[in-house]
């Protein structure tokens, strides 16, 4: 058990933000495989400020059983606190504030936020100081480990002195985006080097990614992102083991099936069918990932979804073959 400000934790499981995915109905289902807290996709500062429709609707979502944090970007504290102080203004159930210090995306880091941000570690201090002068909540930051150069400890430094709560850091630099191995020896033992709790975050596909980066870094917890896009039961999997001591097995295709099923229909509940199964070709085809003879099934369910109907039409075609 640990604490993110004044919430007891009990597990070891974040969901990530990731733009684009991490929406209301995204969240709501893969809670249910015992996430302990989650993070919404990015929010701009400025989206908030000038009450950008899209950026409002990121924030507008339903009080959960699982701790729910809103990430905001921007470069400037005071931007960033006066758009904390407006979220909370529209949803005061938000229970904790995450700063994107990390995203590589060049649309971001051009503005001066996300990783660009660590390039002066003074201003992640101030973001934070800022923050905490508006409100109550925890404020977490999600770091990388440097912008081109390796920095994260300067970075660290400066947020542990503002008062962080959490610091989650994905064992990359920006220049490396998502490409590679994560650089897990380069933050070997951190928890012990920091004052707050470490979320770690990078590769985390399987169990053993998750106990190899928990082990290696001391971290209170793994952020499961990509790894977790298709394979929702990842989720279960390392809370059960450190709940319990099991490893469950990976899940069959005809659960996976299921799973992919019901995940549409939390897309669609939030979204409408239409703009549901638009974003569900990105996602379908990973439900699929590493069966034998699936890459037509994949193919397929990344081209031609076009309604709920059609996805069960496509896995009904496909499931006496593969299972």
């Amino acid at each position: 058990m640990w604490n993110l400000g004044k919430f007891e934790i009990k597990g070891k499981v974040v969901l990530a933000p990731m733009a684009g995915i991490t929406s209301e109905g995204y969240r709501k289902y893969l809670n249910t495989f015992g996430v302990d807290f989650a993070v919404t996709e990015m929010v701009s500062d400025m989206g908030l400020i000038y009450d950008n429709d899209e950026t409002l609707s990121y924030i507008k979502y339903q009080k959960s059983d699982v701790l729910t944090g809103v990430q905001l970007f921007g470069s400037k504290p005071e931007n960033l606190a006066k758009a904390a102080s407006k979220a909370l203004t529209i949803n005061p159930d938000i229970d904790f504030f995450d700063i994107n210090m990390g995203c590589p995306v060049p649309k971001v880091t051009k503005t001066g936020a996300g990783s660009a941000l660590m390039l002066n570690p003074i201003n992640c201090g101030e973001i934070i100081r800022a923050i905490k002068n508006v409100t109550d909540k925890p404020v977490t930051a999600k770091i990388r480990l440097g912008y081109n150069e390796v920095n994260f400890m300067e970075v660290i430094n400066e947020l542990e002195k503002a008062g962080v709560d959490a610091i989650a850091i994905h064992a990359r630099t920006r220049k490396e985006l998502y490409a590679g191995e994560p650089h897990y020896d380069l933050i070997k033992d951190l928890r012990n080097k920091m004052s707050v709790p470490l979320i770690v975050s990078g590769n985390i596909y399987t169990l053993d990614d998750a106990i190899n980066a928990l082990n290696i870094t001391g971290a209170e917890a793994v952020m499961v992102a990509r790894g977790g896009m298709g394979n929702p039961f990842l989720i279960k999997q390392i809370k059960t083991f450190y709940e319990t001591g099991q490893r469950l097995p990976n899940p069959s295709f005809l659960e996976q099936v299921t799973f992919c099923l019901a995940l549409a229909k939390s897309l669609i509940e939030e979204k409408g069918e239409f703009g549901a199964m638009r974003i569900y070709r990105g996602i379908a085809p990973k439900f699929f990932s590493g069966f034998a003879n699936a890459k037509i099934l994949r193919t397929i369910l990344a081209t031609s979804l076009t309604t709920y109907q059609s996805l069960v039409n496509i896995l009904e075609e496909f499931k006496n073959n593969l299972i």
